[in-house]
């Protein structure tokens, strides 16, 4: 075939001719020019645009996101929303890379001026610094959003302090992590509904400086606090709260805290935390469904272990009825002398038809501890077994040395149950292990109207020891049950 160079040129489109005239891509509506400018994900990138020619010019300042990779310079950022021509400015995202409180407040308060939606700001520090060390760093000045809908802040140990003044009155959803809150304002009046009447959802994760925290809000539903560290006092009056997460905070207070929750609509309730009724109150939680307490220790050592369990048992005595309870099952190590037996001190579990255990084994048989929370449960109708550790640890296989204080009472083996109402069953993360074939086997043994088993092994199973390890469940099954085995990736 012959190649005539002439005819291909003349047929091949050019973004521009240096003449001024325009191709076929630039006569494009500027809604889809935009459109293939926010698909760069770089506003510097879609500023470079402009030198395609006169029709690109100014078109990547009409953007309605923003968007500064990591690492972002502050000058850049500053001179782009400067130059910002779009109607409303709906997402910004920043990443940087061990910012400074100044750089962030250089262009911080210009943004919060323009923005209208959502606004992502991660700062990665290049370690994790103390709490004094993040007061040294200053303290960034969040300036009043008043038409944001979404702010996100992952600080890197900055610290920084809320307005006392102004109303976020957009705004439905803020996530803090990683801060240092600095005064005179609380972050608890600058989120309540006073200042954020639309606020739903709001998470505060590894935060320094919030030794008290009282929130009133009429519109929030979610509610998460993690690692709240020092945090002596909990105040939540919310009426339309649906959950409540609170994890990690507690634990380091050299005080017993105390909290107060109103939050009679609570339909889901994480209490990660130390609880003690005479200091915690709960008030009326009429619609709650599903509770998570703190995780429960199954062996260890003395009066120190019963009092690390309080709070989880206390706060399974604090309701009749519920429809689904998650509980993470703890073993120490198997080395760890003197060990008891603590599951006894569960005497009762609220009613309910779910039930969530998450195993952390250590190497150690669980069936035992998982045979005395069912028989206080047998109108449980789902279970759901979820095992985690270390995928190639040595206890992972070895057998409890004879007498461990795991295997308590030793004859849970043979004890009648009737789980008559027991119809779907999960198991994850599944290793082949010989505690693991004990506890299937029984649960054959008390079940009486199962439906399905669905069994996910873990990823470090192999498929050879996958496929005999379910033959051998198989087995154990009765007619009847729907057997579904998955190896997850």
């Amino acid at each position: 075939m012959e190649h005539c160079d002439g005819e291909n040129s003349a047929k091949r489109p050019n973004l521009s001719d240096g003449g001024g005239s325009e191709d076929r891509l630039s006569a494009l509506p500027d809604d889809v020019l935009i459109h293939i400018l926010l698909k760069l994900l770089d506003v510097a990138v879609a500023a470079r645009t402009s030198v395609l020619s006169s029709r690109w010019r100014r078109l990547w300042t009409l953007l309605p996101e923003l968007n500064f990779p990591s690492p972002s310079d502050p000058q850049h950022i500053r001179l782009a929303l400067t130059a910002h021509e779009a109607p409303a400015l709906h997402r910004l995202s920043v990443y940087f890379i061990d910012a400074t409180a100044d750089s962030v407040a250089a262009w911080l308060p210009m943004a919060a001026r323009r923005l209208s939606g959502n606004l992502l700001l991660i700062n990665t520090a290049p370690h994790n610094e103390t709490e004094d060390e993040a007061a040294e760093g200053g303290a960034l000045e969040l300036p009043c959003f008043e038409n944001a809908t979404s702010i996100h802040l992952e600080l890197g140990y900055l610290g920084l302090a809320v307005p006392p003044l102004g109303e976020f009155a957009g705004l439905t959803d803020l996530f803090l992590a990683c801060i240092k809150l600095h005064g005179p304002c609380k972050l608890g009046e600058a989120v309540s509904s006073l200042r954020c009447p639309s606020l739903q959802r709001l998470t505060v994760s590894d935060a320094w400086g919030m030794g008290n925290f009282n929130i009133h809000s009429e519109s929030l539903k979610k509610l998460k606090l993690i690692n709240v560290h020092q945090l002596q006092q909990l105040t939540v009056m919310t009426p339309a709260l649906i959950h409540l997460n609170v994890t990690s905070c507690f634990s380091s207070s050299h005080n017993l805290p105390v909290a107060n929750i109103s939050a009679p609509q609570l339909v889901s309730l994480d209490w990660g935390d130390h609880y003690d009724p005479r200091f915690t109150q709960l008030g009326k939680m009429e619609n709650l469904e599903c509770l998570s307490p703190y995780p429960f220790l199954v062996c260890g050592r003395g009066d120190s272990a019963h009092e690390l369990n309080s709070s989880c048992v206390r706060l399974l005595q604090r309701f009749e009825l519920i429809r689904s309870l998650s509980l993470l099952l703890a073993y120490t190590t198997q080395d760890t002398p003197n060990k008891q037996y603590l599951m006894e001190d569960i005497k009762r579990l609220p009613d309910l038809t779910h039930l969530a255990l998450y195993i952390n084994p250590a190497g150690h048989s669980f069936g035992a501890s998982v045979f005395h929370l069912l028989r206080m449960c047998t109108g449980v109708r789902n279970l759901v077994l979820t095992f985690y550790s270390a995928p190639h640890h040595p206890e992972a296989q070895t057998p409890c040395p004879s007498g461990c204080a795991c295997d308590q009472p030793p004859n849970w083996k043979t004890e009648q149950l009737a789980l008559d109402r027991l119809r779907v069953v999960e198991i994850w993360h599944l290793r082949a292990t010989e505690h693991e074939a004990a506890l299937v086997k029984q649960l054959f043994e008390w079940e009486t109207v199962l439906e399905k088993m669905t069994v996910y092994f873990h990823c470090s199973v192999t498929k050879s020891t996958a496929k005999k390890f379910w033959r051998m469940l198989r087995n154990f099954s009765r007619p009847g049950v729907r057997m579904i085995g998955r190896r997850v990736a």
